[in-house]
């Protein structure tokens, strides 16, 4: 039996999620799948999970305010008991991708899945193994294969500042690091996308998903 958690703020995609896991025990006649739970909050998922035995969590990455999915997927994996967590959103950006990755996630799948494939990974992601949508591992191979032009999770939170209209100082204090530290990281995003300035640092960044 997986027992499985539905972690989304959206109670809508709770109840999608809940009936194609519903409906395919029914069509395949099969009953190794249960969810036993739903929640609204990364918090609410950390807190369920560390009293309910669950093996598989399908979250989402963001939640509005309070913890991200990424930081739920840290802290889950952190329990004595730790569930997998398969990744199920709409977000494809490299940050994304690879924060989830990093924090623990054994996959991730956009929402745009079709049903057949979305039951076939989350069996797969209740053994830990490793799923990813198309599009996603492609960005990853991407990444692996022209580093030089890719841009580092340090990078990204920096240029994600800029994009908000911080300056190198207000940049250097949330990040604890110095005016020179974010100026040579700025150098290496101009480098890496190919611009000259901070505007078509931020314009090309999203054109490539980056931010």
């Amino acid at each position: 039996m997986i027992r499985i958690l539905l972690a989304d703020d959206h109670a809508i995609v709770r109840a999608g999620l809940r009936a194609l896991l519903d409906s395919s025990v029914t069509e395949t006649d099969s009953d190794d799948i249960e969810v036993v739970g739903e929640v609204a909050t990364a918090e609410e998922s950390v807190a369920f999970c560390s009293t309910t035995p669950v093996d598989l969590v399908l979250m989402d990455l963001r939640f509005g305010p309070g913890k991200s999915g990424a930081d739920a997927t840290a802290a889950l994996r952190d329990l004595p008991n730790p569930p997998n967590v398969l990744v199920v959103t709409n977000y494809d950006t490299d940050a994304d991708i690879l924060g989830a990755i990093e924090a623990g996630a054994v996959g991730y799948i956009l929402k745009d899945t079709p049903p057949a494939e979305l039951l076939a990974a989350v069996r797969s992601a209740a053994e830990g193994e490793s799923v990813l949508s198309p599009s996603v591992a492609s960005r990853l191979m991407t990444r692996v294969r022209k580093p030089d032009t890719t841009l580092s999770p340090r990078e990204i939170e920096v240029l994600r500042l800029v994009a908000d209209g911080h300056s190198n100082r207000e940049i250097g204090k949330r990040l604890f690091l110095s005016e020179t530290t974010v100026k040579s990281h700025l150098v290496h995003i101009y480098s890496k996308l190919g611009v000259k300035s901070r505007t078509s640092a931020v314009a090309r960044a999203r054109e490539r998903g980056a931010i």
